[in-house]
């Protein structure tokens, strides 16, 4: 029986793709490995999003051609956006590589390790509508949550990204399947159920001509066994009152909603060829604190976009100090291949941009502590996510936070405690920017 391995890179939605493939390749009898040395194919499932996601995806690819050099393993096979987006120059700049195929190969991920175990060479890419949205999976999280992916690709055509060219255009997937799927989930012990797009709050208006997320979120909470749903990537533009009173008055909804604005600056907005500016998104905002008094808002902004000046971007840092946002990220301006941002005039020096991307941190780490202090001594629900056998603690979130993108708790417990359980806790203190807390 043929071993293969996967490297999974990116963000959840290229998960959900790996975990997809995952199960055909389990059903077509091959053994799954998490060893590099013991496979006899490694399945790169790269993301080429950013720059620096791009040179982790090469420097993933080139280990595993090392590993082939060296007689460990017989085949590489190259998939995801970093394929799709350079498609055949992989293989031309890279020969060791035995396989490069698109994103609309991935139900024939089968037959072309087949076909590179054979000794054969591969390259394909079909049209990116033939990815299948639905489909098994074998999760690659832990078993008490997992990512559910409602839609497909990209019609927003932000300057600044890739995306549209690598994924296509925006596809929701049907309604029923995705209830299906969640009960499935729930059935095999999820809790936590965390819905993603790369446009989530798009869902539904191309196949029913309504945004349908909240009718989604509402059907979801009915599920016997789903005790949270979150919800990540949501555009400003797309959320609509329903939405905000599905959060604030569905219990099994967290407080939580992951809003990535970019700028306030409506000129700069406009050249990302985003809608909205700093009025528009303080409105939103308010709007959402009023009837959500508890939520979390995460965002995630781009300092030195082509043409931003010094009082934009001081406009921007105003911002974030008067919102106070719970969770922030900030990425310096990169111009990607394809991308109409990058033949934009006024781009920017990369020391301006790194420190203005510096700036905006320093101060959302200021805005952090102060939040962190004011929850001292207050309760709050926990998910044990893992026991941590070094240190002897367990770890786990809260609703406020997202896996692998916002901080931990780290739980103090007399009683054993298993993954998946979710507790009360009281919040005592912090290490560094994970809340400790100790279970009531």
């Amino acid at each position: 029986m043929n071993k293969i391995a996967m490297i999974g890179l990116g963000c959840p939605k290229n998960q959900v793709d790996a975990e997809i493939m995952l199960s055909k390749l389990a059903d077509a009898n091959f053994e799954l490995t998490s060893e590099l040395e013991d496979a006899d194919a490694v399945i790169i499932n790269t993301c080429g999003f950013i720059e620096d996601a791009k040179k982790e995806a090469i420097d993933c690819i080139l280990e595993a051609c090392e590993l082939k050099k060296e007689g460990i393993i017989k085949g590489v096979i190259v998939t995801g956006c970093l394929a799709e987006r350079y498609k055949e120059e992989i293989m031309t700049e890279i020969p060791e590589v035995d396989a490069c195929v698109g994103i609309g190969a991935n139900s024939r991920i089968d037959e072309i390790c087949n076909t590179v175990l054979e000794g054969n060479k591969f390259c394909e890419f079909p049209l990116k509508s033939c990815l299948p949205l639905d489909g098994d999976r074998l999760l690659t999280t832990p078993s008490h949550y997992a990512y559910l992916k409602i839609a497909e690709g990209c019609s927003n055509h932000c300057t600044y990204c890739a995306i549209p060219d690598i994924r296509g255009k925006f596809r929701s997937r049907k309604f029923e399947n995705i209830i299906s799927e969640a009960a499935k989930l729930a059935e095999g012990g999820v809790k936590e159920i965390i819905l993603v797009a790369q446009d989530t709050t798009k869902y539904g208006f191309d196949l029913y001509g309504e945004l349908r997320l909240a009718d989604l979120v509402k059907e979801i909470a009915k599920i016997d066994g789903i005790e949270w749903i979150r919800l990540l990537y949501c555009y400003p533009e797309s959320i609509t009152d329903e939405l905000i009173d599905v959060i604030a008055n569905e219990k099994k909804v967290c407080k939580y909603i992951d809003l990535p604005l970019q700028h306030c600056n409506g000129a700069v907005l406009k050249r990302m060829n985003r809608k909205g500016d700093r009025a528009y998104l303080t409105d939103l905002i308010e709007r959402m604190r009023y009837k959500i008094p508890e939520l979390t808002l995460r965002t995630t902004f781009i300092t030195g976009f082509p043409g931003e000046t010094e009082e934009q971007f001081t406009e921007l840092c105003e911002f974030i100090n008067e919102v106070k946002f719970d969770r922030l990220g900030c990425f310096a301006y990169s111009p990607e291949d394809g991308t109409a941002a990058a033949k934009l005039d006024g781009q920017l020096d990369s020391e301006i941009k790194n420190k203005r991307a510096e700036i905006i941190m320093n101060e959302q780490m200021l805005i952090m502590e102060e939040k962190q202090n004011s929850k001292i001594g207050t309760e709050c629900e926990v998910i044990v996510d893992y026991f941590d056998e070094d240190n002897l603690l367990y770890m786990g979130r809260s609703k406020n936070d997202a896996p692998e993108i916002d901080t931990n708790v780290i739980i103090s417990s007399e009683d054993e405690l298993a993954s998946g359980q979710i507790v009360l806790c009281k919040v005592i203190g912090y290490d560094d920017f994970d809340m400790v807390a100790e279970v009531i």
